[in-house]
């Protein structure tokens, strides 16, 4: 189990307990379930790399630590 921090730079961080193994797309359904947002808008990025949803934490290498995502 890993914990992501997500940011909307808007001041709101949310944190997120996932597995390496879960995909981008559960990512994304885990922080719109705590946000109240449609898990479809959110962008997660990384400085300036945007995650595609099939891929899994794991293969981007996200560990705990900080993960900006946006709203699109």
């Amino acid at each position: 189990m890993i914990e992501v921090v997500c940011n909307d730079r808007l001041g709101k961080k949310v944190r997120v307990k996932c597995n390496t193994e879960d995909s981008i797309r559960d990512l994304k359904k885990l922080i719109a379930a705590q946000t109240g947002t449609r898990w479809d808008k959110i962008v997660a990025q990384e400085m300036y790399t945007i995650f595609k949803d099939h891929v899994t934490l794991g293969d981007y290498e996200i560990h705990d630590g900080m993960t900006e995502l946006y709203y699109q």
